[in-house]
C-alpha cells in the first residue's frame, strides 16, 4: 500500500473489464443495435441494448443512447471544464421510450448543465482523437486499411473524459441496483457503457468513410478493428477516491492478494498452466512494446520494464516452471530482481494460467460504504494508542512540522467543485483542506492522546478533542480493512497523484498508461476486447494481452 508500488499496478484477472465480459460469455447476455442515423458529417443518435437473461423474472436491458455531434476543433478539450464533445451518452436502464430519447436528446448533450433521471444509470462524453480518427476515415474511404503504427501508437478513435455514476447530476444511486448479480461487481455499469461507446466509435467511423465515398470504402479489417479500444483521461477528480473508500479498495486488494497467495501456493503447475504462462508471456512483451509515453518518468519505468522482461525471459524455462511451488519461487525472484514496474506485471502474470482458482474472488471486491462505523467510547486510552501505533507507524515515523512533509492541501475548486491539490505554503487554500491525509490526522491525534492516562477513555478524550473523531471512527473502521489505508504520505511534497490515479484505473482494466503531467492520466480501455457481436464466441480474457497485428496498412 506504498505510492510507488500502487502506481506501478497492472491489469489482472480480477480487473473489472475483465469480469465484465466473462459474465457477459458465461451468461449469454443478447446485444442489439435497434437504431444508428447519422448524418455523413457524424451527427445523429444510436441505440446499443445489452440484454441479461435472468432466471426467474424477466429479462434485464441496459440501453446505451448515443448523440454525434458536428463539433468544430479548438472546441474539442480532455479539461472536465470543457462544454461541447464530439459524442455523449447516457446508459439507460431498460429499453427507453420515444419521449425517453427526445427528453434524453435535450440533456445528455448539456452532461453537467443538463439533468438525467433515475432510469439513467451513468452519463459520459467523448472526444475523437482528430489525427487517428481522420486518418482512418480517409484510408477506409479510399479502399485500404489503416498504417498499423498508427494503430499502435495511439490505440483508440475517441477517448472519454468522463463516465460518471451513482447519482450523478440525477442519474440513479448504486443503491438502487446494486441487488443485480451482474452489477454485483464494483463500477459494472461504467465499464459496460465503455465497451458499448466503443462499438459505437468503430460503426461511426465505418458510416462516417461509407457518406465520404460509397463506391471505395471498406470497413476494418476484424482483427485490426480490435485493437483499437476507448480512450480516456483522468485527472485529480479521481484521486481521492481511493483515501475515502476505505472498505472498498481494501475488498479490491485483498481480493489480488488472495489470488496471488492461491497461486504461490501451487504446488506443481501442470503442462498447460506452464504453456499458458509462457504463452501470456510472450504477448505481455509485445504488449509493453506497444505501449507509448510522452512522459519522461513512464518513460523511464517502460524502459526498466523492457529490462525486466530481457531478464524474465533469460530466467524462465519450462525446467524452473516445473519446480516444486515454482510460482512463489518466481515472485520472490523478480521482488529481489526486477524493478517495482516489473514485480507487479508478474504479479499479473502468474494470475493468467489460474483462472479456476481465482475467479470467484471478483464476487468478493463490492463494499457497503454506507454501513455507519459507531466509534466505541469505552476503548481505553491504552488501546487506541496501541491500535494507532499498529496501523501508523509509518505516519508516526514522518516529522509533520517539515514544510515538505505538509506541503500540499487537498480542496475542492468552486468552479467545478472538482477536488483540486494545491500548495499549501504557496496559496491561501489551508481554510478549505479537505479530510484527505489520514496519516497526519492520525499522527496529530496520537500526540494529543499521548498526555492523556492509559485508563481514561475514548469517549473522554474525544470531549475534549473533537477534531479527532474522524480519525477515530477511521481506525476503528481499519480494525477490519488491513489494506483500506493508503500507508504513504499524501500531502508531501514529492507525492505523485498520478499514482492513486494508475491503481485506480489498474483495478478497471486500463493499460498502456500515459501521463501528461504529476496529475493526469491517458489510458486506452477494452483495447483487443471482443467486440458484442464477438463475445459468445471469443475468450473473455485472452484480449487484455493481445497477439500482434500483421495487417498491411
Amino acid at each position: 500500500m506504498r505510492l510507488e508500488r500502487m502506481g506501478s499496478f497492472h491489469q489482472c484477472r480480477l480487473s473489472f473489464m475483465r469480469t465484465l465480459l466473462r459474465r457477459m460469455k458465461r451468461d449469454r447476455w443478447i446485444f442489439d443495435r435497434p437504431l444508428f442515423e447519422f448524418d455523413a458529417a457524424g451527427v445523429g443518435t444510436a441505440l446499443y441494448t445489452a440484454t441479461v437473461p435472468t432466471t426467474p423474472g424477466p429479462d434485464r436491458t441496459y440501453t446505451l443512447v448515443a448523440f454525434g455531434h458536428d463539433l468544430a476543433p479548438e472546441m474539442r478539450s480532455d479539461r472536465v471544464i470543457a462544454t461541447a464533445w464530439d459524442a455523449t451518452f447516457t446508459l439507460h436502464d431498460g429499453t427507453p421510450t420515444a419521449d425517453d430519447i427526445d427528453r434524453l436528446r435535450q440533456n445528455v448533450p448539456l452532461q453537467e448543465a443538463g439533468r438525467v433521471s433515475a432510469k439513467e444509470l451513468t452519463l459520459s462524453r467523448a472526444n475523437r482523437s482528430v489525427r487517428a480518427f481522420s486518418e482512418v476515415v480517409d484510408a477506409l474511404a479510399n479502399g485500404r486499411q489503416p498504417n498499423v503504427d498508427l494503430v499502435d501508437s495511439v490505440g483508440y478513435l475517441m477517448r472519454t473524459t468522463a463516465v460518471y455514476g451513482s447519482g450523478k447530476f440525477g442519474a440513479a444511486d448504486r443503491t438502487s441496483i446494486e441487488d443485480r448479480p451482474e452489477l454485483l461487481a464494483p463500477f459494472q455499469v461504467e465499464m459496460l457503457t465503455v465497451f458499448l461507446i466503443r462499438a459505437f466509435v468503430m460503426d461511426l467511423v465505418e458510416h462516417i468513410a461509407a457518406a465520404k465515398a460509397p463506391d471505395t470504402a471498406v470497413t476494418l479489417e476484424p482483427s485490426l478493428r480490435s485493437r483499437f479500444g476507448v480512450g480516456n483521461s483522468t485527472g485529480l477528480g479521481m484521486a481521492p477516491f481511493l483515501i475515502t473508500h476505505p472498505r472498498l479498495i481494501n475488498n479490491w486488494v485483498s481480493a489480488r492478494e488472495e489470488a496471488l497467495a492461491r497461486v504461490r501456493a501451487v504446488e506443481r503447475a501442470t503442462d498447460d498452466e506452464v504453456s499458458a504462462f509462457v504463452n501470456v508471456l510472450s504477448r505481455a512483451r509485445a504488449t509493453v512494446d506497444s505501449w507509448h509515453s510522452e512522459h519522461p518518468a513512464q518513460r523511464r519505468k517502460l524502459t526498466d520494464l523492457q529490462t525486466d522482461l530481457d531478464l524474465l525471459d533469460a530466467h524462465v524455462s519450462r525446467s524452473t516452471l516445473a519446480d516444486v511451488y515454482a510460482w512463489d519461487s518466481l515472485v520472490a525472484w523478480a521482488h529481489d530482481t526486477l524493478s517495482v514496474e516489473g514485480q507487479e506485471l508478474v504479479v499479473s502474470l502468474v494470475l493468467e494460467p489460474y483462472g479456476h482458482l481465482i475467479d470467484d474472488l471478483a464476487d468478493h471486491m463490492h463494499a457497503d460504504e454506507s454501513l455507519p462505523v459507531r466509534i466505541d467510547g469505552s476503548q481505553s486510552m491504552a488501546t487506541v494508542r496501541e491500535a494507532l501505533e499498529a496501523r501508523y507507524r509509518w505516519a508516526l515515523g514522518t516529522d509533520w512540522d517539515d514544510g515538505h512533509a505538509d506541503a500540499r492541501a487537498w480542496y475542492v475548486s468552486e468552479e467545478k467543485l472538482e477536488p483540486r491539490l494545491g500548495e499549501r505554503h504557496v496559496e491561501p487554500i489551508s481554510d478549505y483542506e479537505q479530510p484527505l491525509q489520514p496519516g497526519r490526522d492520525a499522527a496529530r491525534m496520537y500526540h494529543d492522546l499521548c498526555a492523556w492516562d492509559d485508563d481514561c477513555t475514548l469517549a473522554e478524550f474525544l470531549r475534549v478533542h473533537p477534531e479527532h473523531r474522524h480519525s477515530a471512527r477511521r481506525l476503528l473502521l481499519l480494525a477490519d480493512s488491513p489494506y483500506g489505508e493508503i500507508r504513504d504520505n499524501t500531502i508531501d511534497a514529492k507525492m505523485l497523484p498520478i499514482d492513486l490515479l494508475r491503481s485506480k484505473l489498474s483495478f478497471f482494466g486500463a493499460t498502456h498508461f500515459d501521463p501528461r503531467s504529476d496529475r493526469w492520466v491517458r489510458i486506452t480501455m477494452f483495447r483487443g476486447a471482443p467486440f458484442p457481436d464477438d463475445v459468445a464466441v471469443s475468450d473473455p480474457d485472452a484480449w487484455s494481452y493481445p497477439e500482434p497485428v500483421g495487417i498491411d496498412g
